[in-house]
């Protein structure tokens, strides 16, 4: 259980309403630092800690797109995009470079504190589930949030972590997409919502240049997903 306040990075060239939500978050508990271009945001992060990142898409001169890829260049931190509402291509681009979810502009301050605390729960449940899990050729290890095949780490984000988590402890059986919403995301699934679907592209990637054809996530029609062990060693990577 954490008892100091989660720190939370706010990345968003609109001063009125990083300033509306820092006062928002402080009475919710949480102690949060402003940044109010992608520049200052990187050298936040840099030099300080933080549990979770919330970034804007839309910001002039480096964009929100920008700064994510810097930070999954070098960091697996929760980031939660703000995103103009009524644009998809935003949201599909954020989830398959690496952002954990994405709220549409403009959002209630109650909805967004909604989602930062869902999937900071998330990361300690996690903490809590202490016995690592072996499926083939991986490792599981949920105390630490870490994902290896061997020796070698396999760089999942938060949100993938805990989407992989959930179907590798149902290894061989379907898991129904609203079953895992709620649990991976914190949330309902959504009309045309392709959140895990984006996601569950990321790992099988991710998945195919660690353990080759070791390890499939199938795609049930009309269901979900199901993890398949399709061998207990790493096989040849596919070649991209």
């Amino acid at each position: 259980m954490h008892k100091s306040p989660r720190r939370i990075l706010i990345i968003d060239d609109d001063v009125d309403l990083v300033t509306l939500l820092v006062d928002y978050f402080t009475l919710e508990g949480l102690q949060t630092t402003p940044a109010y271009n992608g520049p200052e945001g990187l050298a936040q992060l840099k030099h300080g800690t933080f549990d979770l990142v919330v970034l804007d898409v839309m910001m002039p001169g480096m964009s929100g797109i920008d700064v994510l890829r810097e930070i999954r260049a070098t960091s697996q931190i929760p980031v939660l995009m703000l995103t103009a509402r009524g644009d998809p291509v935003d949201r599909i681009l954020g989830l398959e470079l690496g952002a954990d979810d994405y709220v549409p502009k403009p959002c209630p301050p109650r909805e967004l504190v909604a989602r930062i605390g869902a999937i900071l729960r998330r990361s300690a449940h996690a903490e809590a589930m202490i016995a690592p899990l072996k499926v083939g050729p991986v490792t599981i290890d949920p105390s630490k949030r870490r994902v290896s095949c061997g020796d070698r780490p396999i760089d999942l984000t938060s949100t993938e972590f805990s989407l992989f988590d959930m179907l590798a402890r149902s290894v061989g059986k379907p898991v129904a997409k609203e079953d895992i919403y709620p649990k991976v995301l914190g949330r309902a699934m959504g009309p045309f919502d392709r959140a895990i679907d984006v996601h569950v592209s990321s790992i099988r990637h991710k998945l195919a240049r660690a353990v080759g054809k070791a390890l499939a996530i199938d795609s049930i029609r009309g269901v979900g997903y199901q993890l398949v062990i399709l061998s207990q060693t790493p096989l040849p990577p596919e070649e991209n």
